[in-house]
């Protein structure tokens, strides 16, 4: 089926059939995993029009390969963008989509709240080469627009945010971007996920995700993706994954988040129905001090949420009385949900992101962007909502 024909689908039948290539040799129903490092040419001639980027094929796996290919397309139609390339992480589509734009004496604004590795790039790595980097509370988009100079060339945001849960106003962050020729907007969209988000049509320019989390969702890859136009992952992939990073995507991890894809609407339908009966126990529960979760009311950017979301994702941060201590006694006794970092598995995971994931920022930082001390995040899996409940009271009530 022709990606025209399949961009007219619903979402289901595009994370099934889209980026399939018809299997003329032998008609294997799904993608075959190519376990090649090269490719033969016919000839001279054309292994040298294929470098010249003067005919298509393929030259070697780093470069592109038919099962990586096929997996890269799909994301490319769920996300409505005209091209994507895999990377073998998250951190390698986000260093990779960055180091294709950005050059030393360039600027870039970013959320002040950010997954910690991101932000430790941002703050160590990207200043090393001579990029200056502004960090901005980016949910008061004026923010983001006070931040902008002559030499700004990207806006960085994710939302959700980690861990937090704040949201963001992409339509809103875009045009301000925009208004400032040559900006371009970088949305990490790990988090929702296409199913519950598309920033390409919120105006965004370029989506980055980890697919090691929800579009896998089985907790047995790493991987990353960066989508956009054809000309800019076109770029990407010669200079960010060629020349700069390396981080190629192997054939065997991208049949994997092939097959995990086509549930993926079906397990983000679990995840938000589980993480919405988990947020609403937890918020009345008298050793939680705070729930954040953009489904609930009273949430700030719940309003912000139903008009840019398909529903409120399946991650959940919550403080519980007591701080850090009772915060660790808490995860420490959990039973049925594991203490891990990572998310978008079908197992509830717990962790303590001050000392885990987001332990690249100071204390002052942390307090600055709302990170207690005993914040905990939880990604809520696929496990009956009533037996991940049952874990958090016998857990909770180790605590006074």
């Amino acid at each position: 089926m022709k990606r025209e024909e399949i961009m007219k689908k619903g979402f289901s039948t595009k994370t099934i059939h889209g980026g399939h290539v018809k299997d003329e040799m032998y008609g294997a129903l799904t993608t075959p995993i190519y376990a090649t490092s090269t490719f033969v040419f016919d000839c001279a001639e054309q292994g040298g029009r294929r470098f010249a980027l003067e005919e298509g094929g393929y030259i070697y796996s780093r470069l592109g390969n038919p099962t990586v290919t096929a997996v890269e397309e799909k994301l490319a139609i769920l996300e409505n963008g005209e091209a994507a390339i895999a990377t073998a992480s998250g951190m390698g589509a986000i260093t990779a989509a960055l180091w294709t734009l950005l050059k030393a004496g360039d600027h870039i604004v970013a959320d002040d709240t950010l997954y910690g590795c991101t932000f430790a790039y941002m703050e160590h790595g990207l200043t090393r080469y001579g990029v200056e980097v502004t960090f901005v509370d980016a949910s008061n988009p004026e923010n983001v627009r006070k931040a902008m100079k002559e030499n700004t060339k990207v806006v960085y945001i994710e939302t959700p945010v980690n861990p937090n849960l704040k949201v963001v106003d992409i339509a809103e962050i875009a045009k301000i971007a925009h208004s400032q020729e040559g900006v371009k907007l970088i949305v990490d969209n790990t988090f929702a996920t296409p199913y519950l988000q598309q920033p390409l049509t919120l105006g965004a320019d370029i989506v980055v995700h980890s697919a090691t989390k929800y579009l896998n969702g089985h907790g047995d890859v790493i991987a990353g993706f960066v989508v956009g136009s054809l000309e800019f992952i076109t770029q990407v992939r010669i200079f960010g994954v060629k020349d700069m990073t390396g981080a190629s995507l192997s054939p065997f991890d991208a049949f994997l988040i092939d097959r995990g894809m086509k549930t993926l609407d079906l397990r983000m339908e679990k995840h938000c129905q589980n993480a919405m009966k988990i947020a609403e126990y937890l918020a009345n529960h008298p050793m939680v001090e705070k729930v954040y979760y953009p489904g609930l009311k009273d949430n700030p950017y719940h309003q912000l949420a139903k008009k840019q979301m398909k529903s409120f994702g399946g991650i959940i941060a919550f403080e519980v009385k007591g701080g850090f201590e009772n915060g660790k006694k808490v995860i420490n006794s959990v039973q049925l949900c594991k203490l891990a970092v990572s998310l978008g598995d079908a197992e509830t995971l717990v962790q303590h992101p001050p000392s885990m994931t987001h332990s690249t920022y100071t204390p002052e930082q942390l307090a600055a962007v709302g990170i207690s001390q005993g914040l905990i995040r939880m990604s809520v899996g696929l496990e009956n909502a009533e037996d991940i409940i049952d874990d958090l009271e016998q857990a909770l009530s180790q605590i006074k």
